[in-house]
């Protein structure tokens, strides 16, 4: 979706400063609080829910939160969607004592061990991916009204395959809960000119990770 998260390429948003990777990740307590909500929420299963979610909340609001205040309102929204909280439940911050109790999803015990397993999104593919490192490819210029990994800067651009991951879960059908549908996983190079024009900067090139049906042969 052409959301206001895809702010790739964009003028007039500041530049860009990069935090140091000492010390915590978080500002806050609260922001460690609703990062360990994200991961011990029943929601957590799909990962391309939670961003697509996130995703579409409305622009102006987007901007005005910060990283994990959205984590947080995006969190609120799968939990009422999915049933498990109710609206007065978290206006109140009180559980309904009419509502079943659910076993938890992660209990203190199995946080290590939680926290420890490495998952991924690679997978079997059945079919040969199309292409090949060294092909030139241009990402198609797709505008899907549903989740995409696919960047609005690189769309309708000319880039080479710098390398084949194999196939991985892919995002655009996932996020919607229709199932993996892996695709090949492909990493891209554009040079900065294809994107930005003459004026960028000639050496400069942008790699980025795109799944075979974001791609055409050029």
């Amino acid at each position: 979706m052409n959301g206001v998260h895809d702010m790739g390429g964009m003028h007039g948003l500041g530049a860009v400063v990069p935090e140091p990777e000492a010390g915590s990740p978080f500002h806050a307590g609260w922001e460690a609080r609703v990062h360990a909500l994200v991961i011990a929420a029943p929601t957590r299963g799909n990962i391309d829910a939670g961003r697509h979610r996130r995703e579409s909340i409305p622009g102006a609001t987007y901007l005005a939160m910060t990283y994990y205040e959205r984590w947080f309102e995006a969190l609120n929204q799968m939990l009422l969607a999915g049933g498990f909280v109710t609206p007065r439940e978290l206006a109140t911050a009180t559980a309904d004592p009419a509502a079943p109790k659910a076993t938890p999803r992660l209990v203190p015990a199995d946080v290590p061990s939680a926290l420890a397993r490495q998952g991924s999104y690679l997978r079997e593919d059945p079919s040969p991916p199309a292409f090949a490192v060294g092909d030139v490819v241009r990402a198609r210029n797709l505008h899907p009204t549903g989740h995409t990994r696919l960047p609005r800067y690189v769309r309708g651009r000319e880039g080479v395959i710098e390398r084949c991951h194999g196939a991985h879960v892919c995002p655009d059908r996932h996020a919607h809960g229709e199932g993996e549908d892996p695709r090949a996983l492909y990493t891209v190079r554009f040079t900065a000119r294809e994107l930005w024009g003459p004026d960028a900067a000639p050496r400069d090139t942008v790699s980025l990770d795109l799944w075979e049906p974001y791609l055409e042969r050029a």
